[in-house]
Parts: C-alpha cells; structure tokens; sequence
C-alpha cells in the first residue's frame, strides 16, 4: 500500500496574505511529495509497507531514521494542509470549552504555541494535542511528532505548526515569530474540532 501525496482542499493563493502561494506550491508539491516519495522506498519490501501511518508512528522506534523522518514529514505535513484554511474563524463548542479550561483562552492558546514554536531550536513543529482527555502544547524537533513512541511528550495531535523555514522564508525571512503571529488568521477550527473531538 504506498503512500500518496494527498491533494490540498484549497488553491496555493488561498491563505494570502498570511501565507503566500509560492510558499504553499513549494511546501506542498516539492517538500511533502518528497517525504511520500522517500517513504515509499525506505519502506519497500518491509512490514511496513501495509502499515497505516499512524500504526507506524506508534512503532517507529523499531524502523531506521529515513522511515522515521520521511513517515513523520507524511504524517506532519498531512495534518498541517487540513487543519489550514481560508476562513479562518474561531474554536467554538467543546473545543473552545477545553481551550478556555487548558489555556484561560483562545489568546492563552495562541501564546503558549506560539512561544512553543519559537524556541524550538531549529526545525520542528508545535503542538496542541489530547493527552489523557486534557488538551496540552508541546514541542518536536525535526519531523518528529507527538504520536511516535520516541516522542518526549506523546499525545494525538489536534493542531500542529510547521516552523521548519521552508515553511515561511519567503515570505517572513528570519522572523519566525512574525509568522507564528500570522498563521493563526487561516486556521480551518472546524477540522482542528473534528480531531479534537475523534482523540476524546
């Protein structure tokens, strides 16, 4: 069963200003297709190869670094394509309940991620995820992410930033934190909801 580039539910111009279409075609088409594409040969031929992506994560220990860092930029990039949108919005319903009970508020939320993603010293990502029924922000370097069984903190993602550079250098340059500030305008909540709500 290979694993397959899946399409964005949006054009590349969608989430301008706040993400620039260059960007969006690069990070998709190139950065996430390669993931797929070195996935697919690292694990040829193995046990791996009719795993879904979430059962390899939760084994990823017993699998070689190309497995490791090409299934997690999969996963990683996955969730980040579903969990952007144009609309934008807010968290409302149980979501905005167990961030208002997590973080004091959506802003509480935004500050503790965004803090998240610009100290994580060079690539990686920032998390929100269910832990134990209980929403938590955590970190991960590289392509890791919070639902392999190497992960420091383990949980299932809801929400997930992408601070690797390829991510916003063209637009934002050295500035991460202009670009954490930024992204929050073309979060879809409406997905971010619905994994919330499959992870209780």
């Amino acid at each position: 069963m290979a694993h397959t580039l899946p399409d964005l539910k949006y054009s590349f111009d969608a989430l301008e200003p706040h993400i620039d279409a260059m960007t969006m075609e690069i990070h998709h088409d190139r950065h996430h297709n390669a993931y797929v594409t070195n996935l697919n040969k690292a694990i040829e031929g193995t046990d791996a190869e009719n795993m879904s992506l979430e059962d390899l994560m939760a084994n990823i220990s017993k699998y070689p670094a190309g497995v490791r860092n090409n299934g997690g930029g999969h996963y990683n990039h996955t969730l980040f394509w579903e969990i952007l949108g144009p609309n934008g919005g807010a968290p409302s319903g149980k979501l905005n309940d167990a961030i208002n009970s997590a973080f004091g508020s959506l802003d509480g939320l935004k500050e503790k991620m965004n803090n998240a993603g610009a100290t994580r010293f060079g690539s990686g990502w920032a998390w929100l995820i269910v832990k134990d029924g209980n929403l938590e922000v955590c970190s991960t370097p590289n392509q890791d992410n919070p639902l392999m069984d190497i992960a420091e903190v383990k949980g299932t993602p809801v929400l997930g930033i992408d601070v690797w550079e390829h991510a916003y250098y063209l637009k934002y340059q050295n500035k991460r934190p202009d670009y954490l500030g930024a992204i929050w305008n073309v979060i879809n909540w409406d997905a971010v909801a619905a994994r919330y709500e499959a992870a209780l």
